[in-house]
């Protein structure tokens, strides 16, 4: 099995793992990146605590699920956002109004399109949460 996107799998991993009811879920290959978009879903209470674990290879993520998650995924292909233009992106992957957070990567790092929104910068879109 090869791995071309280990955010979308990650994300998916969590959202399959939160419609069984799981308590946790173990995803691998580790990287920087999902551990980046773990911290803003942690941040906003979607997820409890995680935890990277080295396994000599890849490494994996222990999460720990607190099935708050109704929904989850990357946004493909990662579409470039300037500061204002937030709008169109919240109707097309939100289902309402201040529901939900686009997640967005930024020059200043990782976080939600709200933030990126308040200190007026743009970047590009990675995934979605609700």
């Amino acid at each position: 099995m090869t791995l071309l996107d280990p955010l979308a799998d990650a994300m998916s991993s969590i959202y399959n793992s939160e419609l069984v009811g799981k308590p946790e879920i173990i995803v691998a290959p580790a990287s920087s990146l999902i551990e980046r978009v773990l911290r803003v879903m942690q941040a906003k209470g979607y997820i409890g605590e995680f935890e990277t674990i080295d396994d000599g290879k890849a490494g994996r993520i222990r999460i720990q699920l607190m099935g708050r998650t109704n929904r989850c995924g990357v946004i493909k292909p990662r579409f470039p956002v300037k500061r204002d233009g937030f709008e169109n992106y919240e109707k097309k992957f939100l289902p309402a109004y201040n529901y939900g957070i686009l997640i967005v990567t930024t020059p200043q790092g990782v976080m939600t399109h709200e933030e990126a929104k308040k200190r007026g910068i743009g970047g590009r879109l990675l995934a979605y949460v609700y």
